[in-house]
């Protein structure tokens, strides 16, 4: 009889660990903090998205391994789990687990290091994967501006109320339940909203990576930026105003933290004569990372010119991340489908003040339903 349930048990199919999300966040007083999550899919498989921004797939013997580094299962028992469930002996399951989380390690502790090249993981663009809940959910919580901020820059009339406090967190917790890592809140001007804190104190306690889209100007307050990122905040889109002097001032104040930042440039008539030498001062506050949204006048061979002199200096082009509206960005009028964003409606979604949730920002005629009365597997785009 033993004999027979051994011959039976090799073709008995392999039962994968249940799908879910899951989360580690590295202490707070490393060199190199870092988060990642996991998200395990109903076939065993699973994807490692890491700091928010690198996306690997994982097959589901190394999805159990990422499992297991992450719930910190001390290594004989890891390799025993993995042994039995796959069927392998336990010194290769031990030494798969080790090579596994050596690889990791690298990834997170290496900056800029191709993971494809060095580590042998098989990377996924995010808009390339078919995902039932998107890596990221852009909320604009407010459609609120500055005083004297032209209307266009947001579609102040697009909504009637804007959600409370509580309705804002349970779109955090529906999202996160959902598998969501990554979100952002955006406006507007989301730091008008006087419960920021609180909503992003909410997304930390999940587990959620949290970025901000703003102008920077309140961030000058040296006092409201130390609260954001003690309740959680871990990076910032800076909305740069380069003619303005008190923009550059308060991203000399975020700059000074630790915190990664993106700035982010509308260039028009106005600048464009200017962009070699904002480049270079941005290179000289030490900026790494850049975000641009282009007039349509700027030709495919000025666009290059600038990604070359971006790149010259050090400073990397990010094309993945929220914009802010403005007179100059074609996500201030109706978006047409050549405009549409590979990641839009997949890799990422947008939420509007009163919960309407749209592919992506501007695509207010393709509302897909409200998050707050409806499940994700209503909200996916035709």
């Amino acid at each position: 009889m033993n004999i027979l349930n051994r011959v039976s048990e090799l073709f008995t199919k392999v039962q994968p660990l249940p799908a879910g999300t899951h989360h580690l966040q590295a202490a707070a007083d490393r060199d190199k903090p870092y988060r990642i999550h996991l998200r395990l899919l109903h076939d065993g498989s699973g994807m490692l998205i890491v700091n928010a921004s690198t996306v690997l797939h994982l097959n589901p013997s190394a999805a159990e391994c990422a499992y297991h580094f992450i719930k910190g299962t001390e290594p004989e028992e890891a390799a025993k789990q993995i042994a039995a469930r796959y069927r392998v002996s336990k010194d290769a399951a031990w030494r798969d687990f080790d090579d596994f989380t050596e690889r990791v390690k690298t990834l997170v502790e290496t900056p800029d290091l191709d993971p494809v090249s060095y580590l042998g993981f098989e990377r996924v663009a995010p808009h390339s994967a078919n995902l039932t809940t998107p890596l990221r959910l852009d909320c604009a919580v407010t459609y609120k501006l500055p005083a004297g901020s032209k209307a266009n820059y947001a579609p102040v009339k697009r909504v009637k109320r804007e959600l409370t406090t509580a309705e804002w967190q349970s779109i955090l917790d529906k999202a996160w339940r959902a598998g969501i890592p990554h979100v952002t809140f955006t406006g507007g001007e989301a730091t008008l909203r006087e419960d920021l804190p609180q909503l992003i104190a909410r997304a930390e306690s999940n587990g959620q990576v949290c970025g901000l889209l703003t102008d920077g100007l309140k961030l000058a307050d040296k006092k409201y930026l130390k609260t954001l990122m003690q309740t959680g905040l871990d990076h910032i889109l800076f909305i740069l105003q380069p003619e303005e002097k008190k923009s550059w001032k308060a991203l000399e104040t975020v700059l000074a933290e630790d915190i990664f930042v993106t700035v982010h440039l509308t260039l028009n008539r106005n600048n464009a004569a200017k962009i070699g030498s904002i480049l270079e001062r941005l290179a000289k506050a030490e900026v790494k990372s850049l975000s641009v949204t282009m007039a349509k006048k700027f030709t495919p061979e000025k666009a290059k010119a600038i990604h070359d002199q971006a790149a010259a200096l050090g400073i990397t082009l990010r094309a993945d991340l929220p914009v802010p509206y403005s007179a100059e960005n074609p996500v201030a009028v109706e978006t047409r489908a050549d405009q549409i964003p590979d990641g839009a409606g997949n890799a990422w979604m947008y939420v509007e003040p009163d919960g309407d949730v749209l592919p992506a920002q501007g695509m207010a005629d393709r509302a897909l339903g409200n998050l707050l009365t409806d499940e994700w597997s209503a909200l996916r785009p035709a």
